[in-house]
């Protein structure tokens, strides 16, 4: 029996339908699961699908509008996608608008689905690696929390509002919703006239200075998910947009996104390494935000790292021969533990797609480059050197759950039967001893430190003790 071709496994997907088309495009960004040939062809994946017939369309209209409120409806939509299409239409008061119809029982079609990849993860997971199935669980549990959000367009609405009410100080613009029209079934929003993001001729053709707005894009995702935590996971050219004056619009609010504060911090840190070729201080970075394993050599990932910083900082090479040289160096690491962590799978993807469009225009585009400065204007102090007491404990803070990740990691492998392990009731008994006198000081440390913080709130004029207590709980986690 032999395994499917890249060609017929991305037609067997295609003929799959929506769900899967959706986790195929996440799952293109993962040399772990997948060898180079059948990425490139999973990332030719595209979410469009042929409109509902005309019967099926009316049924959704009726069932989303008891009273038609458009003096005009275009039947034939302007974009038809896996979750539902959009049609142009026009309000009473001439104000055009455009109406996306979620597909009839695509709700349920994506929740049979789910089970479906769940049974398969269940089916095959004794024959992946300790890492690798973890990793699936993580795309699995992610992929079915985010797409069973984007067939609610009530969910989608309410991630426009959010969106524009955080985004409103920046020069981006976005659909106005009609909360009054709209439902889970309908989503109705102003119609917004650009050019694709993709579409080059055209801009070219406009007089728009291109560069500009590559940079406002690149900015714009950087606030998004690492200043404010808050981003768009789906920016693919059919949801950018260029307006004749150059302005960038933002379509299609099904795929939003939160990121951690300890997420974003990691990501920072991993960024500012880069920017310093600091490589053992990146892969510590990279074990924080959980990409990469706690027991990981990291003399061997800080040689690795180097390698492909040379690969990616090499100005002379073309987007295609970077891809190439870096596609061979992951090649002989598949076996060194990489993992993907949940809320690092769609900031990986967004970050591809956005290398991508920069390429469309610039040649060795490299948004990485444009981030470091970005950050830099936002937050010096989570860029800057530690020079405080306080900033030396928060940092030890943030080592607590590093190192009590590592120990549920290994508690994991060896319920997974990856890490077998033989002790008598002696060594049980030593173990046991040995990980409560490891883990007094930081029990210690983090309960003088809340009390501190207690005696504040319950009252100011205990200032005092509650330096007293902050003290010394902070010397009991640095010397522990």
């Amino acid at each position: 029996m032999h395994p499917l071709t890249p060609d017929a496994l991305t037609e067997t997907i295609s003929d799959l339908g929506a769900s899967f088309i959706k986790l195929a495009q996440v799952l293109a960004t993962r040399n772990d699961f997948f060898p180079p040939n059948y990425l490139e062809k999973l990332k030719t994946l595209h979410d469009e699908l042929p409109p509902m017939d005309e019967k099926r369309m009316k049924q959704v209209f009726n069932r989303a509008f008891r009273d038609d409120p458009f003096t005009r409806f275009e039947k034939r939509p302007i974009a038809s996608a896996s979750i539902g299409q959009v049609h142009q239409a026009w309000l009473d008061d001439g104000t055009r608008v455009a109406v996306k119809l979620r597909r009839w029982g695509i709700a349920r079609r994506v929740r049979a689905d789910i089970r479906i990849l769940n049974s398969f993860n269940r089916l095959f997971r004794p024959l992946f690696s300790h890492y690798t199935k973890h990793s699936i669980e993580a795309v699995i549990s992610e992929f079915s929390v985010m797409i069973l959000k984007e067939v609610s367009l009530s969910q989608e609405r309410a991630n426009l509002q959010k969106f524009s009410e955080v985004y409103a100080d920046m020069d981006i613009r976005f659909p106005k919703a009609f909360d009054a029209l709209s439902s889970d079934d309908a989503l109705v929003m102003r119609f917004e006239e650009g050019f694709r993001f993709d579409d080059k001729a055209a801009i070219e053709a406009a007089g728009i200075e291109i560069r500009h707005v590559i940079e406002k894009l690149v900015h714009f995702y950087t606030e998004q998910m690492l200043v404010r935590g808050f981003f768009h996971a789906d920016p693919h050219p059919g949801n950018l947009l260029v307006s004749p004056e150059g302005e960038l619009i933002l379509l299609d609010f099904g795929m939003v996104k939160r990121i951690p504060n300890d997420t974003r911090v990691a990501i920072i840190e991993l960024i500012k390494a880069a920017n310093e070729r600091d490589y053992e201080r990146y892969v510590s970075a990279s074990k924080r935000l959980g990409t990469v394993a706690y027991d990981a050599p990291t003399a061997e990932l800080a040689e690795f790292t180097e390698r492909m910083f040379d690969i990616f900082n090499n100005d002379a090479l073309d987007s295609a021969s970077m891809q190439q040289l870096a596609f061979e160096v992951l090649e002989q690491t598949r076996n060194l533990p990489f993992k993907l962590p949940q809320e690092a799978i769609y900031i990986l993807r967004v970050s591809a797609i956005i290398e991508g469009l920069g390429t469309t225009y610039i040649e060795n585009f490299n948004g990485v480059k444009d981030i470091l400065p970005i950050l830099q204007r936002n937050i010096p102090r989570a860029l800057g050197a530690k020079e405080t007491l306080l900033e030396t404990v928060i940092d030890e803070l943030k080592r607590m759950p590093l190192d009590l990740q590592a120990f549920r990691e290994t508690i994991y492998r060896i319920s997974d039967g990856d890490l077998p392990v033989e002790l008598s009731r002696l060594q049980m008994e030593s173990l046991q001893s040995h990980l409560q006198e490891a883990l007094k000081p930081f029990v210690t440390g983090a309960l003088l430190i809340f009390g501190s913080l207690f005696l504040l709130l319950l009252d100011p004029a205990l200032k005092s003790y509650a330096i007293v207590l902050f003290g010394a709980g902070s010397l009991r986690l640095i010397f522990r």
